[in-house]
């Protein structure tokens, strides 16, 4: 019998470890910074333990962010700085996990894997690119090679790509974190992510899977982070300070929850390639609302992100006794909470602490979790949702 190279062993080895300790890391569209989660896994599956030892997020720069707007959700971009940025990222968030590493006190060496989500720069599911054929595609930078040759530590990355190779759209991958984590027999729930985009995962009191449904709503973040840095050279809306102070465009709302997406079937996913600022600019010409103050566009934005999220909720679920766990940026937004609070006087709102789940690294804990899978896991099938496990293996050498 031959015998299994060097890295193939240390792949055996790690999977057979009876607890593991993974890092997930998670770059949204919102380009906030990177996401960096050191967990603890034990068991696979529905029956996956988990502890979150440590949690950090490193800011990106000013210019690292211009960087990436320059190739971010465009349909035409320099191919020589998208194939730049693939390794540079690769490399940078190699930087970052091995300075989160010192502050925490880790060696790399006890690190048995990382989960990398990589930065997102393209999504387009069919609804969205129109070419009949051409399937489902996305697009997440951040080469795993680099990163793991830079850290030195076994790296699992590009998840996406499995799920649209298996008939899916790349998104949301929470589901399966949110099946394995969040699910409790006799009570239903609802896990809601209000990253740059919003969507969440029904999970049925009867644990049954095939009733899961996870899927985008619209937008969470990304057209509120949008407006800030446009008019008021902010990165976002501390506390809703300026949406709390405007006064909501009716008119406005009526066209920009009027998009067809809003009633096409689900599961269905979206990003920044459709709700974006040109998107704004075309519902208000539709509107004549073109001349409202940039306070009153963003309180209207707010408004508009949080009634798409209460009125799927709604239209869905309200006639449940149901509790939803929030997470993501979104759950520190008191106007988009207080909104759905009373939209849904009904369901009982809290954030995903009370799951036991930073809600700020929830993202980065999933993509820990598919790693785990991907390493001694088998495929959970939930619905119509691919049946497979996803991740591509980089070595260090």
């Amino acid at each position: 019998m031959l015998a299994l190279n060097h890295n193939l062993q240390t792949l055996l080895r790690i999977a057979q470890k009876e607890e593991k300790l993974g890092i997930g890391l998670m770059s949204g569209t919102s380009l906030d910074g990177l996401d960096i989660a050191l967990c603890s896994f034990k068991g696979n599956g529905l029956s996956t333990s988990f502890q979150l030892l440590n949690f950090y997020t490193i800011p990106y720069t000013t210019n690292f962010k211009v960087d990436v707007l320059e190739v971010f959700a465009q349909k035409a971009v320099s191919l020589t700085k998208l194939t730049l940025l693939n390794e540079y990222i690769g490399t940078l968030h190699g930087e970052m996990v091995l300075q989160a590493l010192k502050n925490w006190g880790v060696n790399p060496s006890d690190v048995d894997f990382i989960a990398s989500h990589g930065q997102t720069i393209y999504h387009a599911p069919k609804r969205l690119h129109h070419l009949p054929d051409y399937p489902n595609g996305t697009l997440q930078i951040g080469d795993g090679d680099h990163l793991a040759a830079k850290t030195g530590i076994f790296t699992i990355a590009d998840f996406r790509q499995k799920h649209i190779a298996h008939g899916g759209e790349g998104a949301p991958l929470a589901l399966y974190g949110d099946v394995i984590l969040g699910s409790k027999p006799g009570e239903n729930r609802i896990l809601l992510n209000i990253g740059g985009i919003a969507n969440l995962t029904y999970l049925p009191s009867d644990t049954d899977t095939e009733a899961v449904l996870c899927t985008d709503i619209g937008p969470g973040n990304t057209l509120i982070d949008a407006a800030c840095r446009q008019f008021f050279n902010l990165p976002f809306d501390e506390d809703a300070k300026i949406a709390n102070s405007g006064i909501v465009n009716e008119d406005l709302l009526e066209a920009l929850s009027g998009h067809p997406f809003f009633k096409e079937n689900t599961p269905k996913t979206t990003g920044p390639e459709l709700f974006n600022v040109d998107f704004v600019k075309e519902m208000q010409r539709q509107s004549n609302t073109s001349d409202i103050s940039n306070i009153d566009l963003l309180s209207t934005l707010t408004v508009f992100t949080a009634k798409t999220i209460g009125e799927f909720i709604m239209n869905n679920y309200g006639h449940l006794d149901i509790k939803l766990f929030v997470s993501g940026g979104g759950a520190r937004n008191p106007f988009i909470i207080n909104y759905l609070k009373k939209a849904m006087p009904k369901v009982h709102v809290e954030n995903t602490r009370s799951l036991g789940i930073n809600p700020d690294a929830k993202e980065a804990i999933l993509f820990a979790l598919l790693g785990n899978e991907a390493l001694c896991g088998e495929p959970i099938k939930i619905g119509n949702n691919p049946y497979t496990l996803m991740g591509k293996f980089c070595f260090p050498k």
